[in-house]
């Protein structure tokens, strides 16, 4: 059984479908609620680099806190992730994390390629 850990907004579709998928793979699930929970500036660091993302391709920047707090996508990455880290919700959702990789569940079956 593989063991993994979601960043989870159960509000969010893709989050919840996300979630089901790798229910209905038998998986052994530590579901984080992000928002409630918020990951620390070194978690979200950390899981960039499991992405190899840029910072901004992890942000929601359609959220009203993008604007609100000036940022923009050429804002410099320890100012993204320091919001990311004070604003939760700016974290792109879901992300899932399983031995030693990480995916963003969008679509939510590109999760399927660290099981």
């Amino acid at each position: 059984m593989t063991q993994v850990t979601i960043w989870h907004n159960p509000r969010c579709t893709k989050s919840r479908q996300t979630l089901a998928l790798l229910q209905e793979r038998g998986c052994a699930i530590t579901e984080r609620r992000y928002l409630e929970d918020a990951p620390s500036e070194d978690e979200i660091r950390a899981v960039l680099a499991l992405l190899d993302l840029p910072v901004i391709g992890l942000m929601r920047v359609k959220e009203a806190e993008f604007k609100a707090q000036d940022l923009t996508r050429d804002s410099d990455e320890a100012t993204l992730i320091a919001a990311m880290a004070a604003t939760p919700k700016l974290i792109e959702r879901p992300v899932v994390l399983a031995g030693g990789k990480a995916a963003l569940g969008r679509p939510p079956e590109a999760v399927l390629e660290i099981l």
